[in-house]
């Protein structure tokens, strides 16, 4: 075995193992419990203010360009990621960030990881754009469901009936949440099938993603780099073709400051998300973060309903709690499954989906 597999199969046996630096564990309870808490809430704060904010964004009646506003976005990304980079080389003490030069040829390896990131972003916004942020939960919440199906006909990895189980508590709370919002006389179905696309692109995103990651030698910053450049130079035609163009120039607040403020807020929480769920990540465990957003989610859409002080029924409610309970339970089962699985296995099985035909 070389030293690239060597270092790569080190990187795998910390990710499924208790990844515990050893000055962790030599800190007192209270810090390093009062860490967590700060990047816990850190995130939550990121991760639904991001969520409001770009409803507030899709939700104005005078600018009908939702893909420009994703657009605006992705700029705003790789504008972040050349500031950084700069101010990585200019206070190399300060800030750690990798140094970014032009590749066209990452770029185009690059290219179909961007496409199904594009459909992803796109098809997230459109999705709240129709639902609003109360039922976004539901709306995008088929997601664990298509990581079991790729995962089988994608990947040929076979699911436990444990898990195949919690997706099918996630469905039947899907379905009862469209049918108490039918019950309401609000749902959106173009909103509930942008929804199901966005669910079904966020689990191809994180299979492409494992595809092309070596292209960037594993760095996620450089990968959000490239996906983001590609994803803005791939927009530009399709805001021409949806006729955006002309939406924004017959748009009233087009040099209005706080209007631009606002879409550069919405770019930089875009961009903060990536690096509060990494740093989740690395002061609690990847089970830990899937159920920390699980939370959120529940907490989310609590503010959605008192915001818009509308009232819900008890089924709608229950429909919620399936599907937050349903991917609940998917992640602690998965979690269980991966402690019993050696962890040689795991880098084998690892090692084998990364050379999957046609991912």
């Amino acid at each position: 075995m070389n030293r690239s597999q060597l270092k790569r199969s080190r990187i795998l046996r910390m990710a499924f193992t208790d990844s515990t630096r050893p000055e962790d564990k030599e800190e007192p309870f209270i810090l390093r419990a009062t860490k967590i808490a700060l990047v816990v809430t850190l995130y939550w704060f990121v991760s639904i203010s991001m969520v409001f904010l770009n409803n507030y964004l899709l939700d104005n009646k005078d600018l009908d360009a939702p893909v420009f506003i994703t657009f605006f976005q992705c700029v705003v990304s790789v504008g972040l990621c050349l500031l950084l980079s700069v101010l990585a080389k200019l206070c190399p003490g300060y800030v750690d960030f990798p140094s970014l030069k032009f590749d066209f040829k990452v770029c185009r390896e690059m290219l179909p990881l961007t496409v199904v990131f594009i459909s992803m972003i796109t098809f997230n916004n459109l999705c709240l754009k129709h639902v609003g942020v109360a039922f976004y939960t539901v709306g995008r919440s088929l997601s664990t469901v298509f990581n079991v199906i790729l995962s089988y006909t994608v990947l040929k990895q076979t699911t436990s009936v444990y898990a195949v189980l919690c997706c099918g508590v996630i469905l039947g709370g899907f379905w009862l949440g469209v049918d108490q919002e039918s019950v309401a006389g609000s749902l959106s179905w173009t909103g509930v099938i942008f929804g199901v696309i966005a669910s079904l692109c966020v689990s191809l995103n994180a299979i492409y993603t494992k595809k092309v990651l070596p292209v960037v030698d594993g760095n996620i910053w450089k990968l959000s780099y490239y996906n983001n450049l590609n994803a803005s130079v791939l927009f530009i035609p399709i805001i021409i073709v949806l006729g955006e163009l002309k939406s924004l120039f017959e748009f009233s607040r087009l040099t209005d400051l706080n209007f631009w403020g606002m879409m550069a807020l919405g770019g930089i929480f875009g961009f903060a998300i990536g690096y509060v769920t990494g740093l989740q990540i690395k002061f609690t465990s990847p089970l830990t973060h899937n159920v920390s957003g699980t939370a959120k989610s529940c907490a989310q859409t609590v503010l959605a309903v008192i915001y818009s002080a509308s009232h819900k029924s008890a089924l709608w409610w229950t429909s919620n709690m399936m599907v937050l309970g349903g991917s609940c339970a998917y992640t602690w089962v998965k979690g269980r499954e991966m402690k019993n699985v050696p962890v040689e296995t795991q880098i084998t099985n690892t090692e084998k989906s990364k050379d999957v035909p046609g991912v």
